[in-house]
């Protein structure tokens, strides 16, 4: 065996002794509590018909971009897209990218340079983690939510400093202090960048702009796989910002543009969430009965949230594995996040809930994970 394979397969094998390999797995039949589809965009006709009607409007469309954006591949109705995604988030303007990893890629890549300072919160998505690795920024992470600790690393920090939270964090779905973190960016003069991936939905226009706080933030980065049914993502932020990115971006640079059919998935999709009050009301309806519906236990507790992220802390990876399977033979699909993904303790069970979900399948949900947790 070449050595190349038989390091791969060591590595496998010690991955499959942890308990925490991972497999490819077809979409599930059971009743949808894993997926980030908070509104139901993704499977909604109404928004499908819509986009194929945009597309028909445009006959003269391609069906690839042939190119990257500064070659072959750019389109005024691109730019036009970008225009009117910043107007709706209240940003002077935006660069769209292919996906939320490549934004945050890209972006974190270029920014920072060497001499200036990164600072993330410990829970930050690891696309941010990536991106600031290839930087040659000095980089920092403090205690998730603990302004002590976010303060003592921006007494350290060294020129340019950047810091970047979630507004809600993907795994344990909660909200950071937002107006104690601009407060303390504001001191120092730092620049706070906040990746709203799972924020826009419950918030239409993202948790920052609900806030009114869009002023005080140098960057935001939304994507569109979430609550908004689709695929890419974009960079809020200034004009000066949106150039810079495309000359020194290479996750920009050097890819491909989206097709016209994505684009126009993703136009189709900002006129429909303007309008999907309905379905946001269902989502934090569906998000209370949840809560209201898990009976309390210290030994493995529901984390703080109020997003459609929910997670039950179970402690070990053979226990999370386990919890997942008997909701799924519950027709219920849940699935286990093991460590390394989270810290080893933090093992869990993660409930994604959606505006399309029963009171039934979450009563079913509840019910199940109660008699779980509450097993003598």
């Amino acid at each position: 065996m070449a050595s190349s394979d038989k390091y791969m397969q060591d590595k496998l094998d010690e991955r499959r002794q942890l308990g925490n390999y991972r497999a490819l797995r077809p979409q599930s039949e059971l009743v949808d509590f894993c997926s980030n589809d908070y509104l139901g965009f993704a499977r909604s006709p109404f928004l499908k018909d819509a986009i194929q009607k945009e597309i028909d409007n445009h006959p003269d469309s391609l069906n690839g971009a042939t190119g990257s954006r500064l070659i072959s591949g750019n389109l005024t109705y691109a730019e036009d897209l970008e225009k009117q995604i910043a107007a709706f988030h209240q940003a002077e303007s935006g660069l769209l990218f292919n996906s939320g990893y490549d934004a945050n890629v890209g972006l974190f890549s270029s920014l920072p340079q060497k001499g200036d300072t990164i600072i993330c919160d410990e829970l930050i998505h690891a696309s941010i983690i990536d991106g600031a690795r290839l930087s040659y920024a000095n980089r920092y992470t403090f205690r998730h939510n603990d302004m002590e600790s976010l303060e003592s690393k921006l007494k350290a920090a060294k020129g340019i400093c950047y810091v970047v939270i979630e507004s809600v964090y993907s795994m344990d779905g909660d909200t950071p202090p937002i107006a104690d973190v601009i407060a303390l960016t504001e001191q120092y003069g730092a620049h706070l960048i906040v990746d709203e991936a799972h924020a826009v939905g419950l918030y239409p226009q993202g948790l920052i702009s609900h806030l009114g706080l869009q002023d005080k933030v140098f960057a935001r980065v939304v994507t569109f796989g979430k609550a908004l049914g689709c695929h890419g993502a974009i960079v809020l932020g200034s004009d000066i910002l949106r150039q810079y990115l495309i000359n020194f971006a290479r996750s920009f640079i050097y890819t491909t543009a989206a097709s016209f059919h994505q684009l126009a998935a993703v136009k189709i999709t900002y006129q429909l969430v303007a309008r999907s009050g309905a379905d946001i009301l269902r989502l934090q309806q569906n998000i209370k009965l949840f809560k209201q519906g898990i009976k309390p236990n210290p030994a493995y507790p529901l984390l703080q949230s109020d997003s459609a992220i929910q997670c039950i802390i179970l402690g070990s990876n053979v226990k999370a594995k386990l919890a997942a399977q008997q909701l799924q033979t519950a027709g219920l699909d849940v699935r286990p996040i093991l460590s390394p993904t989270v810290a080893q303790g933090a093992e869990r069970i993660r409930i994604c809930l959606h505006s399309y979900n029963t009171i039934e399948e979450i009563n079913l949900l509840t019910s199940t994970i109660n008699n779980i947790i509450h097993a003598s």
